[in-house]
């Protein structure tokens, strides 16, 4: 595991490297914090962000996505916001077409990022090896992850983003060498 020192270095390689992706979820998160919800088009954004770089399955969930409407969207998003249950949240926005574990926590992510960090197989790895077939399959393997992400965070007082950053930077820069 990672010590504090490594973590925030491997997070400002992160930040250093994905600018767009940085400023993106900072515009987005400070958005749903504010209105404590997302708009139609503000999912459209976030599965942009998620997706940014694998087109196919972007373009795909965009499809899946449009066939909410914008007030099914908002109320849920209000609703999953003032829940205290991580389940239960996850459950609550997976319910949407076009969202699963990856987009809802994404999400959660933006809006509560002390909290949450996005569900991603390269973190995934960086804790427990290969990934399941199942990963994104219902939110077990997500929470499964978060506790992990959790209980660094608290040892060194960090916002759960700012691990999740960290072991996804690392993931993906020492597997492509």
């Amino acid at each position: 595991m990672l010590n504090k020192e490594e973590i925030l270095n491997w997070n400002r390689k992160y930040d250093k490297d994905h600018p767009w992706w940085v400023e993106k979820e900072k515009r987005l998160g400070n958005k749903f914090r504010q209105t404590k919800t997302l708009t139609k088009a503000d999912l459209g954004q976030v599965v942009e962000w998620k997706f940014k770089e694998l087109k196919g399955r972007r373009d795909r969930v965009l499809r899946f996505v449009k066939k909410n409407a914008d007030k099914t969207i908002q109320q849920t998003c209000s609703q999953v916001f003032a829940m205290n249950d991580d389940s239960d949240r996850m459950k609550s926005l997976d319910a949407l077409h076009g969202v699963g574990p990856a987009l809802a926590s994404t999400i959660l992510t933006f809006y509560a990022p002390k909290q949450y960090g996005v569900h991603d197989i390269h973190v995934w790895r960086e804790f427990f090896g290969k990934e399941p077939s199942t990963i994104f399959i219902g939110c077990g393997c997500y929470l499964k992850l978060l506790a992990e992400l959790r209980k660094i965070a608290n040892k060194h007082d960090l916002d759960v983003r700012t691990v999740e950053k960290a072991y996804f930077k690392k993931n993906i820069d020492e597997t492509s060498n």
